[in-house]
């Protein structure tokens, strides 16, 4: 499990396109720190596995799902990407649950600056995703944990503060590039629950009927 509060920009060092899926290598620093062989890192807020540790890199093999339904399958060297190492035990819970399960890629239409060193982002989102989203609820961009601050017509649109500018990559992101969106688990699981109710028939004239 992920929180969304990135640890780090690594740099794509090379990306090994398959017949079925791929293999990536990044260069980084800070989640070498305690990574072993096998180790869960999220990239751009996709749960990977780490393999092949080197001097300032790990690689990792990307399946031919994860290409399809995130925007890994974009990255080319030197692309720089958002990096996320999983919660610890003992850790807080900085930004909100992030399973490193991509939903499905929101398109970047703009990030405009809003004073103070703050940035106005607007994202495209899927019909698929954009049932989940709500006004100040949360979403992994990325991998980086936001609040909603409006939701219309499916674009999304976050404020960024200076230290969420500076220390990810959406700062290098053009109008029409591939943003990974992970919906808030918890609305999914509200939707199961739901799902298998059925619609109330409750009415305004009923409800006056029963004398409220």
């Amino acid at each position: 499990m992920f929180t969304g509060i990135i640890e780090e920009t690594g740099a794509v060092e090379s990306f090994d396109h398959r017949q079925a899926g791929g293999r990536l290598r990044i260069r980084c620093r800070a989640v070498l720190g305690d990574m072993a062989e096998g180790s869960s890192v999220a990239v751009n807020g996709v749960c990977l596995t780490a393999v092949d540790l080197g001097a300032g890199s790990f690689a990792a093999e990307v399946a031919p799902e994860t290409l399809r339904r995130s925007n890994l399958g974009d990255l080319k060297p030197q692309s720089l990407v958002n990096l996320e190492r999983p919660l610890s035990p003992a850790g807080r819970l900085g930004g909100h649950i992030v399973q490193g399960h991509v939903d499905g890629a929101g398109e970047f239409i703009s990030l405009e600056e809003a004073g103070a060193g703050n940035w106005w982002l607007k994202v495209r989102v899927p019909p698929e995703v954009d049932r989940y989203l709500v006004f100040k609820g949360s979403v992994a961009i990325d991998g980086i944990s936001v609040t909603i601050a409006a939701i219309e017509s499916g674009v999304l649109s976050v404020s960024l503060i200076p230290h969420s500018y500076r220390n990810t990559n959406l700062s290098t992101r053009r109008r029409g590039d591939r943003l990974n969106i992970e919906c808030d688990i918890l609305a999914k699981y509200v939707e199961k629950l739901l799902g298998g109710r059925e619609r109330s028939t409750l009415t305004v004239d009923r409800l006056r009927e029963m004398g409220f």
